[in-house]
């Protein structure tokens, strides 16, 4: 039986403008860097992607070296295209990245034009797509010149093998700096996507700002601190999380003392409101306006519901973020 999606999906989630762009975005987009690899059951994984579009998801967010293994990420949601969303193409918005290592030698990572380009081919090529609708520089390249790196996203962009260019993890000078390369390579760059949570919130006082300033839209990566903010590790490392398995990315000596007083600081007064940790994390990245979408994983689709439901939460008072505020820098 083909798929069908559901008919009433757009009415279930909000969208925000991107920047000052023409780009609407869920408020909740699905990402794939865990959950989506060659090492995971493809029959979840396909139940995740369909069960996100039929909730409205239609912003799905990959890497070229997403899994593990590298590239099995594109190649999972490759296949899902293929045989089940390709007649919805135009309503999906598609992004993928290059930056950090994906092949062996000097080509393989990093920011020059050479492996941005190559790398782009090569995702498109595993998703069975003639162009994604945002392509990233994943990360900042000190030793190769930012004018290499975003004149690859440009060209891409004039070549039609992406629609809109974008960063990862630039902080505020690097991105006004990119802000202006790109405008005078006449193509603007739409997002810059960067990990913000309740564990780290630098990018408040130093990219918040400039993003405002430059019409920049801003994605959300990690929002959960790789599950921290989940409360799952308060009393140690629970056998099959995340941070459990030997591929994961999160480590079990990253789950410090320091982050469990501040998770339960802030469990205190999730608490208080009615609410799981999880569902009060993401309602106060919602409540940073600059922020145009967060990416979350999910192993399930009951996880995605978890997620979706912090979209029902009561918004945040100015008094109540003071008190996040207060906790955090009391529990050091």
């Amino acid at each position: 039986m083909s798929y069908e999606p559901a008919t009433d999906r757009y009415s279930k989630i909000p969208f925000r403008r991107c920047g000052r762009s023409g780009v609407l975005l869920p408020e909740i987009s699905l990402g794939l860097w865990h959950n989506f690899g060659g090492v995971d059951d493809p029959e979840t994984a396909r139940d995740v992607i369909l069960g996100a579009f039929d909730r409205g998801i239609c912003h799905f967010d990959l890497a070229n070296n997403y899994g593990p293994p590298y590239g099995s990420a594109e190649l999972t949601f490759g296949r899902a295209l293929k045989t089940d969303l390709k007649p919805f193409r135009d309503e999906l918005f598609i992004s993928t990245k290059a930056g950090w290592d994906m092949w062996p030698g000097p080509y393989g990572d990093l920011g020059s034009r050479k492996y941005l380009l190559a790398s782009l081919d090569q995702s498109l090529r595993r998703m069975g797509l003639e162009y994604v609708d945002v392509f990233y520089h994943h990360r900042p390249d000190p030793d190769t010149p930012m004018e290499e790196s975003l004149g690859a996203l440009a060209d891409a962009v004039k070549r039609g093998k992406a629609l809109y260019a974008g960063i990862s993890s630039y902080d505020g000078a690097q991105t006004a700096r990119a802000a202006k390369i790109m405008r005078d390579l006449g193509v603007p760059l739409l997002v810059n996507q960067v990990p913000f949570n309740l564990l780290n919130r630098r990018v408040k006082g130093d990219l918040a700002p400039v993003l405002e300033r430059e019409g920049v839209g801003c994605t959300v990566f990690s929002p959960l601190a790789q599950g921290i903010l989940t409360g799952k590790y308060l009393d140690g490392i629970p056998e099959g999380s995340r941070c459990a398995r030997p591929e994961g990315f999160l480590r079990k000596e990253w789950v410090t003392d320091d982050d469990r007083r501040r998770v339960r600081a802030i469990k205190a007064i999730a608490d208080r409101r009615g609410e799981t940790l999880a569902r009060f994390s993401l309602n106060w990245i919602r409540t940073h306006k600059w922020v145009s979408s967060i990416l979350v994983g999910a192993r399930s689709l009951d996880q995605l519901d978890q997620n979706l439901s912090s979209l029902k939460c009561a918004p945040l008072s100015a008094a109540e973020m003071a008190e996040i505020d207060r906790a955090l820098a009391e529990a050091g």
